[in-house]
């Protein structure tokens, strides 16, 4: 009987304590989900360069509509294509610093009339020609510490490199050596690129991406550099011309073998951002740039079968043209190194490396007589 009592005395209080945790856990629970709805995510507007239809912007779309399922809900990119919002370059580097988009993702050598070191945060004639060699220099040689620190001074930050591709050259006649460029109507983005070409006799124009086709369609222009082949048989270039020019076997380019992108945000929206937030981001620029790269490889692949049942030929350069036209390249780097103490910090970091024997690229005897070294 007494065994009976102790048993409904202790069952009660049991069940009573259960009700009122579970009633307590209820509570705790609508109180952090009612939390969670007051605090809304961070939504950034990132416009990209690339044209809407692309290869480049379904991959960088793709990427940007997955972030908000990686951060938990707490950061949502809209991405928007070339001129969406900011009709041109200069327009979308100011709405950047503004506000207007909290982030962009462009070619880095747009901004060489800006940003003069830009021109060394991306390849260059003659310069680094394999991804690797940019990764290293940024990611263990302090190189996107020091690119940090000069974006701030512009109000961005600069997130990290987005491995794209290298930059080949469509030509409506054959160009079989260095000789060939002599005379020729070339399109190429400018600055350092452009001079290295006017040094060899070619008169360059700038252009637009937008803009090629219809100069190559129209004959104002004789040849066009551009991207690799994926996105320009996308654009219709086997159309217009019968020749497309690489670099010696393993690469595809010498004027510019390593084309980076990027992706830089407006500084304030950076720092407002939570420190988790902002290693998401930076781990996964890194995790982008490998996707990108290696997408547009396979690509690459394809579109160079379409060129060649379209008909188009492909020339090569030689190791002797290579040699040349880094004789012709050297003096022009040390020109752009010492437009600022920050080109000239960023250049400093490259020349090392490439003097290193594991690179070996330039000798002591190369730069005997540089003007400005």
């Amino acid at each position: 009987m007494n065994t009976n009592n102790n048993t409904e005395q202790t069952v009660v209080p049991r069940r009573s304590f259960l009700k009122t945790a579970a009633l307590a856990a209820a509570f705790c629970g609508a109180t952090f989900m009612g939390a969670g709805q007051a605090h809304a995510a961070t939504t950034w507007k990132i416009q990209s360069v690339w044209d809407a239809g692309t290869v480049g912007y379904d991959l960088f779309e793709d990427w940007c509509n997955g972030m908000e399922e990686k951060s938990g809900g707490e950061l949502i990119f809209k991405c928007f294509p070339a001129k969406a919002v900011a009709a041109d370059n200069n327009s979308l580097f100011d709405s950047v610093r503004s506000g207007v988009l909290q982030g962009m993702n462009p070619f880095t050598l747009y901004w060489s009339g800006k940003i003069p070191a830009s021109v060394f945060l991306s390849s260059y004639p003659a310069g680094p020609d394999q991804p690797h060699q940019w990764d290293i220099m940024f990611y263990s040689m302090g190189m996107l510490e020091k690119t940090r620190e000069i974006y701030k001074k512009f109000g961005l930050f600069y997130v990290g490199p987005i491995q794209h591709d290298a930059n080949i050259i469509h030509s409506k006649e054959p160009v079989n050596s260095l000789d060939d460029l002599q005379g020729l109507k070339l399109r190429v983005p400018g600055g350092m690129v452009a001079e290295v070409f006017q040094a060899f006799g070619a008169s360059t124009v700038s252009l637009p991406g937008s803009d090629i086709f219809p100069a190559l369609e129209k004959g104002t222009i004789d040849a066009a550099d551009y991207v690799g082949p994926a996105v320009n048989w996308e654009l219709g270039f086997s159309q217009v011309t019968d020749y497309i020019l690489f670099g010696p076997p393993g690469v595809m380019s010498i004027y510019q073998p390593v084309d980076l992108m990027d992706l830089t945000v407006n500084l304030r929206a950076w720092n407002a951002l939570d420190p988790k937030l902002q290693q998401l981001v930076e781990d996964e620029v890194r995790i982008y740039s490998q996707k990108h790269y290696l997408t547009i490889q396979k690509r690459n692949i394809e579109a160079m079968e379409k060129f060649k049942d379209a008909g188009d030929t492909v020339s090569r350069l030689s190791q002797d043209d290579v040699d040349e036209w880094r004789s012709k390249a050297i003096p022009i780097w040390y020109k752009w190194a010492n437009k600022d103490e920050d080109a000239r910090a960023i250049f400093d970091i490259q020349i090392e490396y490439m003097m290193n024997e594991t690179v070996g690229y330039i000798e002591e005897s190369d730069l005997e007589g540089i003007p400005g070294r």
